[in-house]
């Protein structure tokens, strides 16, 4: 009949789903939407605004400098601890702030969830995507820091977006799993800080990975930010670091991590709008 619109039906499927990239692809306008508008939303009504993004990560490599170069005397790897820290808090501030609004992403976009339908997977990688704005407003606060110290990167900087991606992955592989798992179970908005801290410890933000025993470090690069942070500071502190093969298991986690969480959050997604 001419005049009639074609009319797509959406049935929920049972057991393992396909990613469907396409469809993820063919919705990007809704994810722009998403992370333009979790961006707005978090400095909403704030007195600073953005400055809260070079605010945190300053006072927070004011305080370790303090700690742990003035009072602990933790080795730097040659360079200026405050530039060590700093670079390891860029990436790892992204990771905390992306994996804690990925994870209680779904939940929170309730309302939304449950009015009409789009790839449920844009939801947790949206609230991930948004994190970066913060980490490239601290760029700058970096390149100060550099100029200060009179450091110059080395060509090893080409390989920084590599260590970025792996951050982002990362951050959105376990947000699936938890913005999965906490639609079902509001334990893991509860989980998620103490995650993060316990996390903390076990990646070498604040001390350097030589620390580490050389019989550990197989295992201690299970943790792909491992690799993500060690990576931050051979990519921009160039010739003091040497990129360590170990970070290539990290690597290899962090990618494990996202195509699992991808396939698992698929999985649930068909319950997900009869659960939050």
């Amino acid at each position: 009949m001419s005049g009639v619109k074609d009319i797509t039906v959406v049935r929920p499927t049972r057991g393992w789903r396909p990613l469907n990239l396409r469809e993820l692809w063919h919705y990007r306008g809704l994810l722009y939407f998403l992370i333009w508008r979790d961006v707005k939303v978090r400095y909403k009504q704030t007195v600073l605004g953005v400055a809260w993004a070079v605010i945190q990560p300053v006072f927070m490599m004011i305080v370790f400098t303090l700690i742990f170069d003035r009072l602990a005397g933790l080795p730097s790897e040659g360079n200026p601890y405050p530039v060590f820290a700093f670079v390891a808090l860029l990436p790892w501030n992204l990771f905390v702030r992306g994996l804690s609004d990925a994870g209680t992403s779904v939940v929170g976009n309730q309302q939304l969830l449950t009015k009409i339908y789009f790839p449920r997977l844009i939801l947790p990688a949206s609230a991930v995507l948004a994190a970066l704005v913060d980490l490239l407003i601290a760029f700058g606060v970096l390149a100060g820091l550099l100029l200060y110290y009179g450091i110059m990167p080395s060509l090893a900087l080409l390989a920084l977006p590599v260590f970025l991606v792996v951050a982002i992955i990362s951050a959105m592989g376990i947000g699936f799993w938890l913005s999965a798992v906490d639609a079902r179970y509001r334990d893991v908005r509860h989980t998620i800080p103490f995650l993060t801290q316990l996390w903390f410890f076990a990646t070498p933000v604040v001390y350097s990975m030589t620390l580490v025993p050389e019989s550990w470090r197989w295992f201690y690069s299970l943790n792909p930010m491992v690799g993500v942070v060690e990576g931050f500071r051979w990519a921009l502190l160039g010739g003091t670091h040497s990129f360590d093969p170990y970070l290539l298991i990290s690597m290899a986690v962090a990618v494990v991590m996202f195509i699992g969480g991808m396939f698992y959050f698929r999985r649930t997604e068909r319950i997900l709008a009869d659960v939050v």
